[in-house]
């Protein structure tokens, strides 16, 4: 039975049509209500760190800041650039770099260089202006002995150096 009745041509025809109203519920009442209570305000800017004793080496400086709120931050944007007085010089370009923490130690700089440093917060609502801009310098680089001048007698000895640096050095220390 089941076979003829599969067989048969079934007429599924409706004698009225539905009918569906055409609503359009407004949600933006609820969307904005909604939005308020799952935004985040954009963070404040931080604070950059002075340079600290001991943060720097020939070629690398370890720059620090702090966030002084209670803001919710994903990651900072640390940017610097090397302080010069030609306006439009090669080695003057922004350098840009992503940080998860509150510090970050910059390598393959110049030695005894300055170098300007701004830093911003970032969330998902936006970013934090820039930090006031600090000024950092590398250690200069050691100086070459220059070992044909060097003399020296019973009481005395007289040692020749010369530095590798652009930028002036202010003192050296001789250690024996």
């Amino acid at each position: 039975r089941l076979e003829e009745f599969l067989k048969k041509e079934v007429d599924l025809e409706l004698s009225t049509l539905p009918d569906f109203e055409e609503r359009v519920i407004d949600f933006s009442e609820v969307e904005q209500l909604m939005n308020s209570i799952n935004t985040i305000p954009a963070p404040c800017a931080p604070v950059i760190n002075p340079q600290a004793p001991n943060a720097a080496t020939g070629t690398s400086l370890r720059v620090c800041w702090g966030l002084f709120s209670d803001d919710t931050v994903e990651c900072y944007q640390l940017c610097y650039k090397p302080v010069s007085n030609e306006l439009c010089s090669d080695e003057q370009t922004e350098h840009t770099l992503k940080v998860k923490e509150t510090y970050c130690t910059i390598t393959n700089l110049l030695p005894n260089t300055q170098y300007e440093f701004w830093v911003s917060a970032l969330n998902a609502s936006g970013i934090s202006p820039p930090s006031e801009r600090a000024v950092y310098v590398t250690a200069p680089s050691p100086p070459t002995i220059k070992s044909k001048k060097i003399r020296s007698c019973e009481n005395a000895a007289l040692v020749c150096w010369e530095s590798r640096d652009i930028n002036p050095v202010d003192s050296y220390m001789v250690e024996l």
